[in-house]
């Protein structure tokens, strides 16, 4: 394994068949869906990894509700097994950037074991950032979930009706970006408009207003209410601060 590139991010999510509600979460479970976007000096490079898989029992209902990834649309699909190797070298040496790191580490680690190679635990080739933990220091007592911080960095998540790993990554990429910089252009730094991706489908990105903020003019009955309003004011108390 490669020491660790903090200079290169990369932003995760999964999706799972479930969780324990008593006990360590991900036993018994499996990943079904992994979303990645790669950030290099706080650009996306458009080198994402998006991949669908097919777990060795069904999905529990709670987790249908959430992203709505049905046991015959996986039936086709590879195994973690089948990934694993070009899933680790993709993601060696990165930053980690996951919501709520646990859950998903969690399922990782116990991905990996199950393969029976004394595969290590990710935290030793990779650097693991916690965004969920990051967003409690900054807004303490308030709610952090990826829906709220998107509302409170008014970041553009309409699409997002269900749960889908690649989306939220995509999301969550510009939230991280925001909570650490400021910045929230994600502009490709690619040559041409060519992107590359590792398995999955055509990425839609999230379409963001590069202008400043909108200006809307009064209309005439509103400057004729205001200028009531102020004559109002002239007659109760005799002066007006916004006629001096």
């Amino acid at each position: 394994m490669s020491t660790v590139n903090t200079t290169r991010q990369i932003v995760l999510d999964t999706e799972t068949t479930g969780m324990n509600m008593i006990g360590v979460h991900y036993e018994g479970h499996r990943i079904i869906e992994i979303g990645a976007v790669e950030v290099v000096n706080r650009r996306l490079t458009g080198n994402n990894y998006h991949v669908y898989l097919k777990p060795d029992r069904l999905i529990d209902p709670e987790a249908f509700g959430v992203h709505g990834i049905a046991d015959e649309f996986l039936a086709d699909k590879p195994t973690f097994a089948d990934i694993a190797d070009e899933f680790i070298a993709w993601i060696n040496g990165a930053e980690l950037v996951i919501h709520n790191a646990s859950f998903d580490i969690g399922f990782m680690d116990y991905e990996f074991s199950k393969l029976g190679r004394n595969i290590p635990k990710t935290e030793t080739f990779c650097k693991v950032t916690d965004s969920l933990a990051m967003a409690r220091k900054l807004f303490p007592g308030k709610r952090n979930s990826l829906d709220a911080l998107c509302s409170r960095y008014e970041i553009d998540n309409g699409r997002r009706t269900l749960h889908g790993a690649l989306l939220d990554s995509e999301i969550l990429a510009e939230v991280f970006l925001a909570m650490t910089g400021g910045q929230t252009s994600l502009a490709f730094s690619m040559e041409g408009d060519r992107q590359e991706q590792t398995g999955g489908d055509t990425i839609y990105r999230i379409a963001r207003p590069t202008s400043g903020l909108r200006v809307i003019s009064a209309s005439d009955d509103e400057i004729t209410a205001h200028e009531e309003r102020l004559d109002l004011v002239m007659k109760k108390g005799g002066s007006c601060l916004w006629r001096a």
